[in-house]
């Protein structure tokens, strides 16, 4: 390649990026999702920033067919609920190790099922484990790809989760 063809493609992209508008470019706390097709906003809007932000790509990632990644950022949301419980019990203790760190997903799960503060209903109980296990398969499953329908079928199941933790969690 010559120098003047590589100083002209090198001037062309400099003008390309100056010129683009920055709505190419997502902002730094990341791009609002178009849709709620899973979790409404009104959901968790005023509870904790983070917990907005993690229901924003949830529904982000959907909408874009991401759908390993919204299974990835179910699993989040659902371990960052159940600490937010406990946080609001003062018993976050029972869910750390000896090293003050929080358990893993499936003993959260069963620490929360097993707890006597509180009362959670059926649906609720019955349907962690269902948001657990298509979230591990899209974080951990080498050959596992989830679609839109793995998803949907959780869909459900999250929304009576995800109202009865913010409740006890004192965000709702």
């Amino acid at each position: 390649m010559d120098k003047y063809f590589q100083d002209y493609t090198v001037a062309l992209v400099s003008e390309l990026k100056a010129i683009s508008p920055p709505s190419y470019v997502p902002p730094d706390d990341g791009a609002k999702p178009k849709t709620e097709m899973v979790l409404a906003r009104s959901l968790v809007s005023n509870t904790r920033g983070y917990i907005e932000r993690v229901v924003a790509q949830i529904n982000g990632t959907y909408e874009n067919g991401w759908y390993d990644g919204c299974a990835v950022m179910i699993r989040r949301l659902l371990e960052t609920l159940i600490v937010e419980v406990f946080e609001n019990y003062k018993i976050a203790t029972k869910i750390q190790n000896p090293n003050g760190d929080f358990y893993y997903l499936s003993d959260l799960i069963s620490c929360t099922l097993s707890e006597t503060s509180w009362n959670l209903s059926r649906n609720s109980r019955q349907s962690m484990r269902k948001l657990k296990t298509v979230g591990d398969l899209s974080a951990h499953s080498r050959r596992y790809n989830a679609h839109k329908s793995d998803i949907d079928n959780i869909i459900p199941d999250l929304r009576v989760v995800v109202q009865e933790l913010l409740y006890l969690a004192g965000l709702k």
